[in-house]
């Protein structure tokens, strides 16, 4: 039997999971989990690369991985809320990262990720 390594699984996860069903309620960053569906909010901290980001929170911070397709459309110091799949990796010592699908903006506007 074949294992799909935990990186894919959260993908596939993520490309399966349609906006509708993330987290209604909005998740703290110290609380998210491996493979949990979430809501996040908070401040755009540091651009990563031109596919991450990391956001803070009052509670901690996570990077933002938001596709090989998409640039970064956030700015260091914005606020926006963060709908998407944390990672399942196993190892411990990595933090976690949560694969956006959707970044809803601090005017309402909505950025769907591919």
């Amino acid at each position: 039997m074949r294992f799909l390594p935990t990186t894919a699984i959260a993908v596939l996860a993520l490309l399966l999971t349609t906006p509708g069903s993330f987290a209604k309620e909005v998740t703290n960053i110290g609380d998210i989990e491996r493979g949990a569906s979430v809501t996040l909010q908070g401040d755009v901290t540091r651009i990563l690369d031109e596919d991450e980001f990391r956001l803070e929170d009052e509670t901690g911070s996570v990077r933002v991985y938001i596709g090989w397709r998409n640039r970064v459309m956030v700015d260091v110091g914005e606020k926006v809320t963060v709908r998407g799949v944390v990672d399942d990796d196993l190892i411990d010592y990595f933090r976690p990262e949560v694969y956006a699908r959707q970044i809803v903006r601090e005017d309402g506007s909505t950025i769907e990720l591919n």
